[in-house]
């Protein structure tokens, strides 16, 4: 089954940096590849990522895009893909709601840096 996977705003910004300095860093490449592959196993596998308790969906996602479900995929690099399984059009598609660097993980879901 594969299922169509939307990017928000937040999320395609970073996709698109992604493409273009791929071309020249290593670090983005593999950070790059990594996203494409994760994205393939969602599309076979909703559940793949660990889903995040109700409680700490960031306000700023809820209020932005009503997710009631937030799902976290490790990246290489300490990076994050987080996800929401959303119904449109009597469908199921991936939303993936954003891509963080580890500082911005922890800043966005109120984590302190040691």
């Amino acid at each position: 089954m594969d299922i169509p996977v939307i990017l928000s705003p937040q999320a395609k910004e970073v996709y698109d940096y992604l493409m273009i300095t791929a071309l020249m860093s290593k670090q983005e490449k593999m950070l790059l590849a990594a996203i494409l592959t994760k994205v393939e196993y969602l599309k076979q596998y909703t559940h793949y990522g660990n889903p995040l308790a109700k409680k700490l969906i960031p306000k700023e996602y809820i209020l932005k895009y009503d997710i009631s479900n937030l799902f976290r995929v490790e990246l290489p690099l300490f990076w994050r893909l987080l996800y929401s399984l959303q119904h449109y059009n009597n469908s199921q598609v991936i939303f993936i709601v954003d891509i963080l660097n580890h500082k911005s993980y922890n800043k966005k879901f109120g984590y302190r840096n040691h």
